[in-house]
């Protein structure tokens, strides 16, 4: 209750802070060392979503900076709340998402006594987190919350972590709010772009890779744009395929997992690699291979927010520290050369990825996920939004649809098992007007599935599609190739995940064959409701080019 002599709790100063830098929604599981700060949102005009798990949780509020580029808001309770919320944190770090996440601790008077649920989270957090805290008096709620906004947006954009001490959010104080924070964009300089426009005149067989946050709309067509009047392949790295139309003439495929050969080929050739946001991090670099370490063979221009990621792992020939947001406008002002060297190229480019994802490959088994995606592609519109967790059913997703406009992809780069289905819940929550898809694995689905209830509970019509073969595939597929033949821990039983749905209020159903999934899914999307469409696959599929007995006999032919 709002006290009349301008004093405020700390748990309302805080909530204060929330609807000040802009917070719209955030995402909790209750807890009794936050009671303060919960009872300040009944009165705010910040929607809060509870959730069944605050790893679940957590992984919203993630979702929530990805798909806005503001920080995701998340509260869990301490000790054990805090540590099942470490997953969705790991996640803002590796992904470059920001966020922040607000923890509830023991009383000051109780400290460094190892009281109920205690525990040091500048300790617990400092590796995994860009900052982690914890306030000691109510006012510096203002400042500490408003540095964390900035923290967590400005450069390369990463997850806060804040303690809050349970009497510290009862006491009372008179502060004044801090004013909005704003991001801080990084502006290329004028030398870095005459640079660039020499460097490009002066190349034969160019290409653009982007990928990493801090994109806007704007930047996506800008980028375009700039593609365009150069004539550019460009790529994108892995889960980042929504930072360029993939229906797009000057699109040539994604830096994944498993990805077109010719693709690869065509980095590999390239005399100037322009890669604009992205950290070329294991996976797009798959596995530290496609570029030479410290100095890539191309010519290697960097393009990164964050100034300590620029010769970190590449040494570029020209590194410039700057926003993808603000880069992207400042392409506008380059012009292409009379003549083109490399035209045609990126004509090509986009011809070897439509005859790379334009048909399904055979599989084993009556369902065939490949023609699920390529329907999907046909039926979606350019405005949905598909979610995934990690797992080798992605791959079929990451090869044969093709996403057309900017965040309408939300994926772990990360790969984090269990993320899909609170990245969708979250999509549905901020963005209730549009249809979401999640496609999720059975390993995966069950890491958050309980999350599910959260759909139900807020009547959120997510459609989960189950692909269920059985086990663990990617490991799995992984034993198969280092112990061929010796299974251990990888095989999975599984509910009837339809029936699964239907008990907690939403609509279920079986796929069994391909040809079924399509009336699966208008059933689903006409029944108004959460659903699940369980996906019975042959555990031989493991990826859309190759069977777990091809990989097991390959490997025990090399030993």
């Amino acid at each position: 209750m709002r006290s009349n002599d301008g004093s405020r709790t700390g748990g309302e100063i805080l909530v204060d802070q929330l609807v000040a830098h802009g917070v719209g929604h955030a995402f909790c599981v209750p807890g009794e060392s936050y009671l303060a700060a919960l009872d300040a949102f009944h009165d705010s005009a910040v929607t809060l979503t509870v959730c069944r798990q605050e790893g679940g949780a957590a992984m919203m509020a993630e979702a929530v900076g990805k798909a806005t580029g503001r920080p995701g808001i998340c509260f869990v309770t301490r000790g054990p709340g805090a540590t099942n919320a470490s997953p969705g944190i790991h996640i803002a770090m590796q992904d470059s998402t920001p966020m922040i996440v607000f923890v509830g601790q023991v009383a000051r008077d109780m400290r460094e006594r190892e009281a109920f649920q205690e525990l040091d989270y500048r300790a617990v957090f400092g590796s995994m987190a860009k900052w982690a805290t914890e306030i000691d008096d109510p006012a510096r709620i203002p400042e500490i919350v408003s540095r964390a906004f900035h923290v967590a947006t400005n450069g390369r954009p990463g997850p806060v972590v804040i303690a809050l001490p349970e009497d510290m959010l009862t006491e009372r104080a008179v502060v004044g709010d801090a004013p909005p924070f704003e991001p801080v964009e990084t502006w290329p300089g004028l030398t870095d772009m005459s640079r660039l426009q020499k460097m490009l005149w002066a190349a034969k067989r160019p290409v653009v890779i982007l990928g990493g946050s801090r994109w806007t709309e704007n930047a996506w067509a800008a980028t375009q744009r700039f593609a365009e009047r150069f004539d550019l392949p460009v790529f994108t790295t892995f889960r980042r395929g929504h930072l360029f139309d993939q229906t797009h003439k000057n699109y040539g495929g994604d830096l994944g997992i498993g990805p077109n050969p010719k693709l690869l080929a065509r980095v590999k050739a390239a005399d100037l690699v322009l890669l604009v946001g992205s950290r070329m991090g294991e996976m797009p670099s798959q596995s530290y291979t496609l570029f030479e370490i410290p100095q890539p063979r191309q010519t290697f221009v960097h393009v990164h927010p964050d100034i300590n990621e620029l010769g970190r792992v590449y040494r570029p020939h020209l590194a410039i520290n700057a926003s993808p947001s603000a880069f992207a406008a400042a392409l506008e002002g380059l012009q292409a050369p009379n003549e083109i060297p490399w035209a045609g190229e990126a004509a090509t480019a986009h011809a070897d990825y439509l005859a790379y994802t334009d048909k399904a490959t055979d599989v084993p088994g009556a369902v065939n996920l490949g023609e699920i995606m390529i329907w999907l592609r046909g039926q979606l519109s350019p405005d949905d939004i598909l979610c995934n967790g990690a797992g080798n059913f992605s791959g079929w997703l990451h090869r044969f649809y093709r996403l057309r406009r900017f965040n309408t992809f939300i994926g772990p780069t990360s790969g984090s098992m269990g993320y899909g289905v609170p990245a969708a819940i979250a999509m549905k929550r901020l963005y209730p007007e549009r249809n979401v898809f999640c496609l999720a694995g059975d390993g995966d689905f069950l890491m958050h599935g309980q999350e599910f209830m959260t759909a139900v509970q807020y009547d959120l019509p997510v459609v989960i599609a189950i692909v269920d073969n059985g086990m663990y595939g990617t490991i799995r597929m992984h034993q198969e190739r280092e112990y061929p033949g010796r299974v251990i821990a990888t095989a999975l039983k599984n509910p009837d995940f339809a029936a699964y749905a239907r008990a907690f209020g939403g609509f279920g159903a079986t796929v069994d064959k391909t040809a079924d999934f399509a009336s699966a899914y208008e059933a689903a999307r006409a029944s108004g409701q959460p659903a699940i469409i369980h996906l019975k696959v042959d555990p031989s599929a493991i990826t859309p080019v190759t069977t777990i007995e091809a990989i097991r006999q390959k490997a025990l032919q090399g030993k």
